[in-house]
């Protein structure tokens, strides 16, 4: 079957009026397949097949119905990869409810955020995660919240998972049918210009995941798979969980958080062949003292999440044997130019290059001035051609009007906010990001939200947060800061603020150095100039002062 084909049969299964989700993403495929394989940082796993999935989601839906959830409703989760975490995601679904998926970096203050945007009533929780919840300054109060706690203990305040699912009846839920357009996920993008953007993923976003599992990254039903990036961000829910459910291939989760070693054994001790990762995983490994080991057998490499740098594939194609292929996406639209593994779309790598259009999707770069294609090698808006690609589902976000900067005034075109050129072979090169999204370590970060958490502290009159160059990680945090009048400068101040947004914030998006300045460079209309800001850091990594 061509990609062409493929597309179409996948479009056509996801858009269709009356589906069922569950049935799609389990129940269809032969209950003694294992659909995930979950290791602990030790090295031990735990196996779930498609039967045990089937089975176990029942009753845990049958649980989560027991707190009046139903179709429509948004139900959260605050968790680790787990058995218990794919296990919650299912049923939500044979539900009809719709999953808000909460990355567990994140503080009380970004939670809240978005639970009050999503307005998720019940929100599922691991015992280690469950304090951020707590009311207080970043979190307000919702009386009709339910906390649900995994593990064996829970406050008196709070339902426990495993007394629900005990307690709950034993009969499966009835089949719950929607359709191609029916909410299946609600989640957040970041911003520079006010709060993340709520997007609220249909059904039918699942089919353009299945072509980017099965054509970009190559995977196959004889793979071995594994997805790092986490399930919190889209990358990590749809790459590493819903795509190959839809499939019906294996695919392999590690609990907790990166390091070079259990990366490493994990790669040999499972047989990964395929292996997709934001670059930083890439740099981290390059990075690390460990000694590359023995036994690997990877096929397939991908990056997704921020551009590749060249010095990844100088180093991979020895240390991992493979070259790595470099992809674009958006959490708005999914994935939509690949450097592709399938053997029909495969090319030869360029050095920079995004690739090409994935199937079922029809990209250009317009010109600066105009919506129109600014030709081959010229610098311009990386956009979408909406009605020439099948696989496009957003129409706008959450809130109406937010939406109106992503499409041209005619409607043709999404236009993705990044800037980049295409070459005469029609393969895509990344130049900048038209917007002060920070990509640290493949995760996208607005600086509204660390600015916001920053304006907090008396000390501060007025500050601005950017991303500046960082060997490992891409881009770190780093924020300059106008004290009040009367304040003075001081690390103990510096180290204050960094911890002020570890903890009302998120732990992993703290401003690595805080610059303190007597003032912002601003436009006339008084509009901070972050670019200056940025390019002066960048001078400064190119030329550092001697010591």
């Amino acid at each position: 079957m061509s990609a062409a084909d493929r597309v179409c049969e996948l479009n056509a299964t996801f858009t269709a009026p009356t589906l069922n989700v569950a049935w799609l993403l389990c129940d269809q495929h032969p209950a003694d397949r294992v659909c995930f394989t979950v290791v602990e940082s030790t090295g031990e796993a735990a196996t779930l097949t498609f039967g045990d999935l089937a089975a176990d989601s029942h009753r845990y839906a049958r649980a989560l119905q027991g707190l009046g959830v139903g179709p429509g409703d948004r139900v959260a989760t605050l968790m680790g990869k787990s058995t218990d975490l794919i296990t919650v995601i299912l049923a939500i679904w044979r539900l009809g409810a719709v999953y808000v998926p909460l990355f567990t970096a994140f503080a009380p203050q970004a939670i809240a955020l978005r639970l009050e945007g999503s307005g998720a009533h019940v929100v599922v929780t691991d015992p280690d995660q469950r304090h951020k919840l707590d009311p207080g300054p970043d979190m307000p109060d919702d009386p009709q919240r339910r906390v649900v706690v995994t593990g064996t203990s829970a406050a008196p305040a709070d339902a426990s998972l495993i007394d629900l699912v005990a307690n709950a009846s034993p009969e499966p839920v009835p089949a719950l049918t929607t359709s191609g357009d029916g909410p299946l996920v609600h989640m957040f993008t970041s911003g520079t210009t006010g709060k993340p953007k709520g997007v609220i993923h249909p059904v039918s976003y699942i089919a353009g995941w299945q072509v980017y599992l099965e054509y970009a990254l190559g995977v196959t039903p004889d793979s071995s798979y594994w997805c790092a990036a986490d399930p919190g961000w889209a990358y990590g829910l749809y790459a590493a969980i819903v795509a190959p459910m839809a499939a019906g291939i294996p695919s392999l989760l590690l609990s907790g958080g990166f390091s070079a070693e259990t990366t490493w054994r994990t790669l040999v001790d499972r047989r990964v062949t395929d292996f997709a990762a934001a670059p930083t995983v890439y740099r981290g490994l390059r990075a690390a003292s460990v000694p590359v080991p023995q036994g690997l057998r990877l096929e397939r490499a991908s990056s997704a999440g921020e551009p590749l740098t060249p010095e990844i594939n100088e180093w991979a194609d020895s240390a991992l044997g493979v070259a790595v292929h470099d992809h674009f996406g958006q959490t708005e639209v999914g994935m939509t130019l690949a450097n592709h593994h399938h053997r029909e779309l495969a090319r030869p790598l360029k050095t920079g290059s995004m690739g090409r259009p994935v199937p079922g999707w029809s990209l250009t770069v317009l010109a600066d001035d105009r919506d129109e294609p600014a030709g081959a090698d010229i610098l311009g808006r990386v956009a979408i051609d909406v009605a020439a690609s099948p696989l496009m589902t957003f129409r706008g976000y959450q809130i109406p009007g937010q939406s109106h900067t992503k499409f041209s005034a005619d409607g043709r075109y999404y236009l993705t906010g990044d800037a980049g050129r295409v070459d005469d072979d029609g393969d895509f090169f990344f130049s900048s990001r038209d917007d002060d999204v920070i990509i640290m370590a493949g995760y996208r970060i607005g600086p509204f939200e660390i600015e916001s958490v920053l304006a907090q502290h008396p000390a501060v009159a007025e500050c601005s947060v950017i991303g500046a160059p960082d060997e490992v990680r891409g881009e770190i945090i780093e924020a300059y800061v106008v004290l009040r009048e009367g304040t003075d400068a001081s690390p103990d101040l510096a180290g204050e603020l960094q911890t002020l947004v570890k903890t009302r914030y998120a732990a992993h998006a703290y401003p690595r150095t805080i610059h303190f300045l007597d003032a912002l460079p601003k436009t006339p209309s008084g509009k901070i100039q972050r670019y200056l800001l940025r390019e002066r850091r960048r001078a400064e990594a190119a030329n550092p002062e001697p010591r």
